[in-house]
């Protein structure tokens, strides 16, 4: 694919996935998620042309600018979507699908001091909620979904969800909206919240045989 037809992709892809998006000037000029992205693809240009302390300059100079930090080394697949973006942290050996969306504050990070793969990879149609922090070389499947403030530090089946801290696992379908990504992240049920109400439940069924 060419670089402008990239540039027309990505720019299709931020209408599709930020409602808020009202003009082709404003998402241009006012996403820095989008501009983010924009770099690191220069920067891992250059990384794979072995011109990496230049690749890594224009890292750094994007982190300050936009508060969002892609190492160059990583790889990231088409139609990923960076929404707000502040604190951002994507580590050198992280791996990221097609049509991926990922909100502020999420940490893909590595474990291990070993030059080896360390971060997470990250399948197709994956969405990663606010401030969620996936740790060492785990791997997330296809469809899955991720919790706002999660701690991810194990595999992710596909069509599945993982809440909490530290994050379980949840399976179920994925109900997909046009895009294929299901955006109410922020609806993720709580796995210790149900464990509690099962609780609160049976002792209420308990406390009424106890009664009789």
């Amino acid at each position: 694919m060419g670089f402008i037809s990239r540039i027309k992709e990505d720019i299709k892809t931020t209408f599709r996935e930020d409602p808020a998006a009202r003009s082709i000037f404003e998402v241009l000029f006012c996403y820095s998620g989008l501009h983010a992205i924009w770099a690191y693809r220069f920067a891992h240009l250059l990384w794979r042309i072995r011109l990496k302390f230049f690749a890594r300059i224009i890292s750094h100079l994007v982190r300050f600018l936009t508060g969002i930090e892609i190492h160059p080394g990583a790889t990231i697949g088409r139609r990923f979507f960076i929404d707000h973006g502040m604190g951002v942290v994507i580590g050198q050996t992280s791996e990221i699908g097609d049509d991926v969306l990922i909100y502020q504050g999420v940490v893909l990070g590595g474990v291990s001091h070993e030059k080896t793969k360390r971060h997470p990879t990250i399948g197709n149609k994956v969405v990663i909620g606010a401030g969620a922090i996936l740790l060492g070389p785990i791997k997330v499947g296809e469809a899955a979904r991720i919790g706002a403030g999660s701690v991810i530090i194990t595999d992710v089946p596909n069509n599945s969800t993982a809440v909490g801290v530290p994050g379980r696992i949840i399976l179920e379908k994925a109900i997909k909206h046009i895009s294929g990504i299901e955006l109410d992240h922020n609806k993720l049920p709580d796995p210790v919240i149900e464990v509690l109400h099962r609780l609160e439940k049976r002792i209420e069924e308990l406390e009424g045989k106890i009664k009789q």
